[in-house]
């Protein structure tokens, strides 16, 4: 099921102060008509760590059993490699999550909008298939396993599922794109061709002038969990308050004058891959992901598709630096004397390497350092040895090369869509907005 996610993580940014003026200003235009002074003095203390993670939503009880279930499926898609602070943290944005479901669940049926067992039956065996291969009695045990279970699961796809059906009966009929809007786009893109865009992830969080501090730490944390292998995508679901959280903080493809400037220095530096943050901006703080970038409507080298074969050895258990470094130079030796791919089958057993042939392999599949080497190549030549004593060392001799034709860009039915789910996006930030601001919430 698309937009499913059985993990989630977390990030931020910011380095730079806030004067006096723009923080009143900050406090007025965060406000609204609410007075807020801007010395505040507390006259109490309000931890919500202290509450055991339980609500009633509306008569409703979000258990703490619910809660140690969700939170079982993030800590098993990281590993388990959560700090004991970073997990209260977690643990109180799962029950903030489970409190937006239950909500988005009883709007549903307060609209007659029935979602079977049948389809949530249907769409957790997808889910099974898909992202772990397997089927249902598996998953199930899979799920007992880490600490969660298959109601949990069931769970979150039902309110994924009414709440689609929420924003395409109410929200989504009701969003309008005219052809003049579509047109002036296509317009503005065929006078940016040429021009860099970059496909980025962001994970926003907001802050004000008075917890601003307390806000950069945690992004430089989660930074910090992300830089150890946490998954973007599932921290952006999990903790991004930007309206890209439901897809992972994805922002599409966009240019550089689409970005607040203080993004914008940073994005134009940035090379694929990268993650930076924190960085400040406006009303909080983001963390950047450079997914990937490239020129408008031009084509991009990296959707060329290669003829490619791999040559390769392989190290016995037990052997020694000295020994594979040894191997290695006569593995390097003995790819120099290949006379191109037709001699490659013939010349590879005398220093007993392997060889296979894949005559389909997009470049961008591979990667980044390994694209980048392959792009210089000219037929017959070889990238430079990669990989490890576990892996084995290898390299790729490039023996054809279709590029890709010149790029059309998006049709005027994919910007209209475009632009379509945007603003159906942002609607149902106001419709869920509503439901919280409505809801009676306890909790205990």
């Amino acid at each position: 099921m698309a937009g499913l996610a059985l993990a989630i993580p977390l990030a931020i940014g910011g380095l730079t102060a806030v004067n006096a003026q723009s923080a009143s200003e900050s406090i007025a235009e965060t406000a609204g008509d609410i007075d807020v002074p801007e010395q505040v003095t507390m006259l109490g203390k309000n931890d919500p760590n202290v509450r055991r993670a339980t609500a009633v939503v509306n008569g409703q009880v979000v258990t703490g059993t619910d809660v140690d279930q969700r939170l079982a499926l993030i800590l098993a898609a990281n590993d388990s490699k959560v700090a004991p602070e970073e997990e209260q943290r977690l643990r109180l944005q799962v029950l903030r999550n489970l409190i937006d479901e239950t909500l988005q669940i009883q709007e549903a049926k307060a609209q007659e909008i029935q979602v079977e067992r049948d389809e949530i039956e249907q769409t957790y065996a997808r889910v099974a298939n898909q992202n772990f291969g397997q089927d249902t009695a598996a998953m199930d045990a899979y799920l007992r396993r880490i600490g969660s279970s298959p109601a949990s699961l069931k769970r979150q796809i039902e309110g994924e599922l009414s709440w689609q059906r929420l924003l395409s009966r109410n929200v989504q009929p009701f969003v309008n794109v005219s052809e003049e809007e579509v047109n002036e786009l296509m317009q503005r893109l065929q006078a940016a061709k040429g021009t860099n865009e970059f496909h980025l992830g962001e994970i926003y969080l907001s802050s004000t002038p008075q917890n601003r501090t307390q806000v950069m730490e945690n992004a430089r944390r989660i930074f910090q969990q992300l830089q150890t292998g946490g998954s973007f995508v599932a921290y952006a679901r999990q903790y991004s308050e930007a309206s890209t959280a439901a897809v992972g903080g994805d922002l599409g493809w966009i240019r550089l004058g689409q970005l607040p400037s203080e993004l914008a220095t940073v994005v134009r530096e940035m090379e694929r891959g990268q993650l930076v943050g924190p960085i400040e901006v406006p009303g909080g703080f983001s963390i950047i992901y450079m997914i990937d970038k490239r020129q408008v409507l031009m084509a991009d080298p990296r959707d060329a598709v290669m003829s490619l074969k791999q040559i390769s050895i392989s190290f016995p258990q037990g052997i020694t630096e000295p020994q594979m470094r040894q191997r290695v130079n006569e593995f390097a030796a003995g790819v120099k004397t290949i006379r191109g791919c037709g001699d490659a089958e013939q010349a590879a057993p005398r220093f007993g390497a392997e060889v296979v042939t894949n005559d389909q392999v997009r470049v961008r599949t591979l990667p980044a350092a390994l694209q980048d080497s392959l792009l210089t190549l000219s037929i017959g030549e070889t990238t430079p040895p990669f990989g490890s004593v576990e892996e084995g060392v290898r390299v790729l001799m490039l023996c054809g090369r279709d590029d890709p034709g010149m790029a059309d860009g998006p049709s005027f039915d994919q910007l209209m869509n475009q632009l379509e789910d945007d603003r159906i996006g942002k609607r149902a930030q106001r419709y869920l907005r509503d439901l919280r601001r409505d809801a009676i919430i306890e909790y205990n």
